[in-house]
């Protein structure tokens, strides 16, 4: 089964984001504890005592580095210049907050033991708002942390908020991907498109909505249960047979869950129509999963809902050559991409699909300047599509390997300078594909961003 994975995903499985209702942001004040007195940092707080922190520890630090260093810029008194020089990584979970400690990147060790040494495995303690009592608090805590630390430095964040759109139209673009075409209302004439504004549709449903327009890989988070629920409903108020079918009557009602209650999906494209907003979201449909069947199932008029939004990184892929590297979940964002592209280089598009039918999905994709895609290297005026058709699920070591092993025969034939990577696969190819990437191509960790959409389960 494929899930689509954007924040922190603790137990390898999604948490039930039912239980994060926050109602304002509030955080203490931040303590700095140095490595000369990490024992004596360690007496002041609380250890959890939970056999799953490591898994957890390791997760953050693999995946999550550029919020590591968000947290040291917005809650510490490291310089930028400082923090150019390290990465970071968790060394630790206490029930009061997160002990964070600086390295020297690799490229920078011989400075740091000239210059820098101070800042050679320092640690620092991050407070949370509120202190947890077990690891399952852990995400309610951390995303009130990178609120925080976003605004503090100006950067988008994430969103726990409840969109309300209708469906208008689902078709496939591909062979295995559909394409949900959903609406809202038009926003009052006043109200700037990006601004979030109270509307209600046709039925009378109120949602806050501040629909992107310009940005790439924008994550909804969307309440699957929502729709289970509400088909169940309707089926038994109309039909009692049916009703009896679906188990929907007293104590069975919960028979009609999906087996997960939500999914990620990127949104790809939304702009402003005479009628509303309109908005497009691409689903690849890949099997017996609740995400495909849900998309699948759904009728024109029906209305699905969001609960959380959450924005891509790309700030890195403004200049210099760069190298996207998509399967079928991420598709959509390097679409969007190309699309808003906000760099004089065009990229080369590795595109990784199970089926050669889905590689169409680019052919009616245009930059900015308005230019088609072209599957041969025909010159700076295009983006080149590297397509690598597997035959299989596209997950797993292997498939790193086979990547990496396509790009360098790529290159070597097609000599490019690389400068950034971006990329969005499984969990386990991402991984592997990251320190092959980097070896490759002579990159630091913050140019080769690999993001994890997805888990083979």
């Amino acid at each position: 089964m494929i899930t689509k994975t954007i924040i922190i995903n603790y137990k390898l499985i999604h948490f039930n984001f039912n239980a994060l209702l926050i109602a304002s942001i509030y955080m203490t004040n931040l303590l700095l504890a140095p490595t000369e007195n990490t024992d004596n940092q360690n007496s002041q707080y609380t250890s959890l005592n939970d056999p799953e922190i490591a898994s957890v520890v390791t997760h953050i630090n693999e995946e999550h580095l550029d919020e590591l260093l968000g947290f040291l810029s917005a809650f510490t008194s490291l310089s930028t210049a400082e923090l150019d020089l390290v990465d970071a990584q968790i060394t630790d979970i206490y029930a009061e907050g997160l002990a964070i400690q600086t390295c020297p990147k690799s490229s920078e060790i011989q400075l740091f033991g000239a210059q820098n040494s101070s800042l050679h495995d320092q640690i620092f303690f991050i407070a949370f708002a509120t202190p947890i009592s077990q690891l399952d608090d852990l995400q309610a805590q951390y995303i009130l942390l990178k609120q925080r630390a976003d605004k503090k430095l100006g950067k988008k964040t994430i969103k726990l908020t409840k969109q309300v759109f209708e469906v208008q139209n689902s078709y496939r673009i591909s062979k295995n991907m559909l394409r949900l075409e959903l609406s809202m209302p038009s926003l009052n004439s006043d109200t700037p498109l990006n601004n979030t504004a109270q509307l209600s549709n046709a039925k009378g449903v109120t949602s806050s909505t501040s629909v992107p327009t310009n940005e790439a890989g924008y994550a909804y988070l969307f309440d699957l249960e929502h729709n289970a629920m509400t088909d169940a409903l309707m089926t038994d108020s109309t039909d009692g047979n049916k009703a009896s079918d679906y188990k929907t009557n007293g104590s069975n009602k919960e028979n009609v869950r999906p087996a997960r209650p939500h999914c990620y999906y990127t949104l790809r494209k939304a702009w402003q129509a005479d009628n509303g907003i309109r908005a497009w979201v691409d689903v690849f449909l890949h099997g017996d999963t609740p995400g495909g069947n849900w998309a699948a199932a759904l009728q024109a008029g029906e209305t699905v809902v969001t609960k959380r939004e959450f924005p891509e990184k790309v700030e890195h892929l403004r200049n210099g050559q760069a190298v996207l590297i998509v399967d079928e979940t991420s598709m959509p964002t390097a679409a969007r991409l190309l699309e808003l592209w906000n760099n004089p280089t065009p990229p080369l598009v590795v595109c990784v699909t199970q089926d050669a039918g889905d590689q169409s999905y680019f052919d009616t994709v245009k930059m900015r300047s308005g230019i088609d895609c072209d599957t041969e290297n025909n010159g700076n005026d295009h983006f080149t599509i590297l397509p690598i058709v597997t035959n299989q699920v596209n997950s797993g070591a292997d498939l790193a390997t086979l990547i990496d092993r396509e790009l360098g025969d790529y290159l070597t034939n097609n000599p490019l300078q690389i400068d950034k990577i971006w990329g969005a696969l499984e969990a386990n190819t991402a991984k592997a594909l990251r320190p092959l990437l980097k070896d490759r191509l002579g990159l630091s960790r913050t140019d080769v961003v690999v993001k994890v959409y997805w888990r083979h389960d």
